[in-house]
C-alpha cells in the first residue's frame, strides 16, 4: 500500500511540475501576424502573465494597449478575450514548447481567423 501511495505521490508531483514549467513558459512578449478574410495582415503583439490558472497581460498595437479580459490558462491551453470596436475578439490557442510558439485561433463577430504567434528575444 505505501508503494503504491509513494508511486503516485511522486507521479503527481512530476506532472505538476511539469504543469507549471509549461505556465511559467508562457510568460512575455509574443509576436505574430494575422491575416483577415478580405487579405489585410495585422500584426499582432501580445504581453503574457501567468498567475496560476489566471492569464492576464496587454495586446498592443500603433494606436496603444487594451488589456485582456477573460484569461486563463489550461496545461498548454489558453484563452482571452480583447475589446475591439466595442466586441470582444476571443483568443483561443495552443502551446507548442519544442517550436516555442502558440498556435491561436481568433473568433470575432462571425469570422474564425488562425495565427501562430512566436516569443519576441529577450
Amino acid at each position: 500500500m505505501r508503494r503504491k501511495f509513494f508511486t503516485t505521490s511522486i507521479l503527481v508531483f512530476g506532472f505538476l511540475i511539469c504543469i507549471a514549467a509549461v505556465i511559467a513558459d508562457l510568460n512575455g512578449t509574443w509576436t505574430g501576424t494575422l491575416t483577415v478574410p478580405d487579405g489585410q495582415q495585422y500584426p499582432l503583439n501580445y504581453n503574457f502573465k501567468i498567475q496560476g490558472e489566471t492569464l492576464t497581460g496587454t495586446a498592443s498595437s500603433q494606436r496603444g494597449s487594451i488589456d485582456f479580459t477573460n484569461g486563463h490558462v489550461n496545461g498548454d491551453s489558453v484563452s482571452f478575450a480583447i475589446a475591439v470596436n466595442g466586441e470582444d475578439a476571443i483568443n483561443k490557442g495552443k502551446y507548442y514548447s519544442d517550436g516555442d510558439s502558440i498556435s491561436l485561433t481568433i473568433y470575432y463577430k462571425e469570422m474564425i481567423m488562425h495565427s501562430t504567434l512566436k516569443r519576441t528575444a529577450k
